[in-house]
């Protein structure tokens, strides 16, 4: 696997694995982020839930581990950019929740990557209620990776609503694929794709 290919893996990968955490007090965001890492990796080093059998359970914890510190909200919004005004509360709403769908099957496709890289924290900035946390992953074989992690404190919680990876945005990502949908054929059209992805997504949990 090229270097190109391994950091789009972890663009879906490595990315849901540190963004999500169960309710915490607000403080200092790395440590809300490393906190949150530990009790993924904790899942995913369990020798119980190793097996295919346990696939489905190993997946469900992992989940209520990393969803609640994810603004979905915020990111569709970004992520839709200037096509966001142009819809109803309605549309709104549903964009929300079928962009959430979008995120957990690129997490649950590709977190299982995981090989016992090592995680670092090198840097941490704040500007008011806004807070980027640098992280870096260093693989066996001593290739270093760095995760950007761009949060939002929001109720008493830093929440992610972007993570960039070696310079790649998550959201910008969104954003460009989303628009040339839009742009080429209408938002209607994006809408359909994104249903028949969480159709197949859900036929797959069968």
């Amino acid at each position: 696997m090229n270097r190109y290919t391994r950091i789009q893996a972890l663009l879906f990968g490595f990315c849901f694995l540190f963004l999500f955490s169960p309710p915490l007090s607000a403080g200092a965001p790395t440590d809300q982020i490393r906190a949150t890492v530990d009790k993924a990796l904790t899942v995913l080093q369990d020798p119980r839930l190793k097996s295919e059998a346990k696939t489905q359970e190993r997946r469900e914890k992992l989940r209520q581990i990393l969803y609640a510190q994810f603004d979905f909200s915020e990111m569709a919004k970004r992520s839709l950019g200037s096509h966001w005004r142009k819809r109803t509360p309605k549309e709104q709403e549903e964009f929300v929740e079928l962009f959430t769908s979008l995120l957990e099957k690129a997490y649950t496709d590709r977190i299982e990557s995981y090989h016992d890289e090592t995680f670092r924290y090198p840097r941490e900035t704040l500007d008011g209620s806004y807070a980027d946390v640098e992280s870096r992953i260093v693989t066996q074989k001593g290739e270093q990776f760095t995760i950007l992690y761009k949060t939002s404190l929001v109720n008493g919680q830093w929440k992610v609503y972007d993570v960039v990876i070696e310079n790649i945005s998550l959201v910008n990502n969104y954003r460009s694929q989303f628009n040339r949908v839009i742009t080429h054929d209408s938002y209607e059209e994006l809408v359909r794709r994104m249903k028949e992805k969480q159709i197949e997504s859900a036929d797959r949990k069968r």
